[in-house]
């Protein structure tokens, strides 16, 4: 667990909606420094809505998502941008380019952002697939990897430009035990030797247990916070029993999501 740590994220008062339908309403948290923080929920809780927000794909109704010392939400121009190389994003299918190598879509990011000589951008394109277990793999296409490694390569590329943060979207979604818990340390890694704080979506509670220093527990009927802690602790001592029966994977009456 991060102690002593500053926030790097913070969000505050942050009302998200779908043209007249809100789906999370007024909910404020803190990201610490380092930390692997997990969000939490339920179908239709708003996880992807609020993840979605807070890397800039979405523009919130109102609130602050405030990156880094920026408020990314009313940032513009240059100092957008700038906010943008803070962070790095892997979403749930990895969402890699199929016409592409691995390699060449690492090195993309680094054409677009970078005035770096191409050996150079060569170089950093395979020390990030090392850095993911994927060296020697760069040559290979998309769809000659399987799900744990199109994972890892999207991770590569999430992380060419060295962030301090990475957004992460259902990361275990649709891996095997094995591959999910090999992907766990992964991060677990990255996190401890790099200093990488990790804000996650998900909902493999396996996943959340091994790797989450907090989480937070979005509700569908309240549009808010529910929970936060550590996740061990609600799971043992929250006095919201839909919570603990949640984190303690059982059956919940009159709740279908």
């Amino acid at each position: 667990m991060v102690s002593s740590a500053e926030p790097i994220i913070s969000v505050r008062d942050l009302t998200a909606a779908y043209e007249d339908t809100v789906v999370i309403d007024n909910v404020s948290f803190e990201v610490l420094r380092g930390e692997v923080f997990v969000v939490l929920g339920g179908s239709g809780c708003g996880k992807s809505t609020l993840l979605k927000n807070m890397i800039g794909l979405y523009k919130p109704v109102k609130g602050q998502i405030v990156i880094d010392g920026t408020d990314i939400v009313n940032a513009a121009g240059r100092r957008y941008r700038d906010v943008l190389r803070k962070f790095g994003v892997m979403y749930q299918n990895g969402a890699l380019f199929g016409s592409m190598t691995v390699h060449a879509n690492i090195r993309l990011v680094l054409e677009e952002f970078t005035s770096l000589p191409a050996q150079a951008m060569d170089l950093i394109a395979d020390m990030k697939l090392s850095l993911v277990g994927l060296g020697g793999c760069g040559q290979m296409m998309p769809s000659e990897l399987s799900g744990g490694m199109r994972k890892r390569a999207a991770m590569a590329r999430a992380m060419a430009l060295d962030p301090g943060i990475m957004f992460l979207d259902e990361p275990s979604a649709g891996l095997d035990p094995i591959t999910s818990a090999q992907l766990d340390q992964l991060i677990l890694h990255l996190a401890r030797t790099l200093n990488i704080t990790f804000v996650i979506v998900s909902h493999e509670l396996a996943s959340v247990f091994t790797i989450a220093d907090r989480v937070v527990m979005l509700d569908k009927d309240t549009k808010n916070i529910v929970a936060g802690g550590r996740p061990a602790e609600l799971r043992e001592r929250c006095d919201n029993p839909w919570v603990q029966q949640f984190l303690n994977r059982e059956a919940v009456a009159g709740r279908g999501d």
